[in-house]
């Protein structure tokens, strides 16, 4: 996926009120922009880091520049924008880049499902297997070389467990795709030490059949595009 437009390089003065962000331009402007992602963004979110917006070129918009990059470690772009995850599992999978996820003929995005309500991220049908539903999570957190979901106590990111484990048992096929928008992580686990209910969910619904699976995401200040697959481990 590459950006429309040219992004605009700034320096993290601080993130506040959860979707804002002050951002110190070169020129010493100081623009309010909107943080598309809901997680804590811990280690992603430090005052002084380089980061990168883009202009949505919406006059309408309230805080019409959005945040998209951070440079977490000298060298690491990480992709900060959960809303771009699903659209990048979806290019990979359609472009053929994930081999267990080949051979369905429809994608449908948003379809609603499950026992408690919810909506699966990528619906794919029409293929050689039973229908598969994916639930895709956007991973930022990376500790060491290991690459940790979720970054703060995720009660949507359970009851999703539980929604692929209901599938799963009444025969279709149920998978959790971890999206890791940096290049710094070798292999994703649950994050036990922010979240352990969530930990051992993950740990009981692979057992019970639900597929996980990785995929590390190239980032630049052009584009990101999952490239890598990396070995999620429950420990």
């Amino acid at each position: 996926m590459r950006f429309e437009c040219p992004l605009i390089e700034g320096m993290l003065i601080r993130r506040y009120k959860r979707f804002l962000a002050d951002v110190e331009l070169p020129d010493g402007r100081v623009l309010t922009v909107h943080t598309p992602n809901t997680g804590s963004m811990r280690g992603c979110a430090e005052p002084g880091m380089r980061v990168w917006i883009r202009d949505t070129g919406n006059p309408g918009r309230k805080y019409p520049y959005s945040w998209e990059l951070v440079e977490a470690r000298p060298g690491i772009l990480v992709g900060i924008n959960t809303a771009l995850s699903n659209r990048l599992v979806r290019e990979a999978i359609e472009a053929g880049r994930v081999p267990a996820l080949r051979g369905y003929r429809s994608i449908h995005s948003e379809v609603p499902y499950g026992r408690e309500r919810s909506r699966i991220d990528l619906l794919l049908s029409d293929g050689p297997a039973p229908d598969c539903y994916v639930e895709v999570k956007n991973v930022t957190l990376v500790e060491g070389d290991t690459a940790l979901f979720p970054d703060a106590v995720s009660v949507r990111g359970t009851k999703h467990l539980r929604e692929l484990a209901a599938v799963v048992e009444e025969g279709a096929r149920g998978v959790i795709f971890y999206c890791v928008q940096r290049q710094d992580a070798r292999l994703v686990r649950p994050a036990s030490a922010i979240d352990p209910v969530y930990a051992e969910n993950l740990c009981d619904v692979l057992c019970s059949g639900v597929e996980a699976l990785a995929y590390r995401a190239a980032a630049s200040t052009t584009e990101i595009r999952l490239d890598v697959p990396l070995p999620v481990e429950c420990p």
